[in-house]
């Protein structure tokens, strides 16, 4: 059980620090709205993390040194910043559309928020856990 604990933080921890990330690239662009030639910067990690949890249910296995592995370990997630090369619809080259930056922002604090409560829930659960062990 303790492992399984010990996964579930490890696990929103990774989420905790994509959803930063992303948070501190949305500002970016949003500050960057008015600089010519600016790229708006995307984040992401959901795959990855997606794909790290399902690793241990993955019943692939590599047989050839040159086959390429399928699943990531939770510690081998990291976020990675993208610059979205679209065209842009200005004259100045910058592709930053401030509303669907604020809505993207607005939809990552949900994200973020959420998160937050299911960590605050999982350290609430190791609580009882001790609580009802010393009784």
């Amino acid at each position: 059980m303790l492992n399984r604990i010990n996964n579930n933080i490890d696990i929103l921890s990774k989420a905790l620090d994509g959803l930063w990330l992303r948070d501190k690239t949305i500002n970016q662009n949003i500050s960057n709205v008015n600089t010519p030639n600016y790229k708006r910067l995307t984040v992401s990690f959901e795959s990855q993390l997606r794909e790290a949890i399902g690793h241990g249910k993955n019943k692939l296995s590599i047989s050839h040194s040159k086959h390429i592995p399928m699943t990531k370990k939770l510690e081998q997630v990291n976020p990675s910043i993208n610059v979205d090369k679209k065209h842009s619809y200005r004259f100045d080259g910058n592709n930053v559309n401030i509303d669907m930056e604020s809505a993207n922002l607005a939809k990552n604090a949900i994200m973020y928020n959420a998160v937050i409560n299911q960590t605050i829930n999982e350290f609430d659960r190791i609580k009882n856990v001790i609580n009802e062990g010393s009784k």
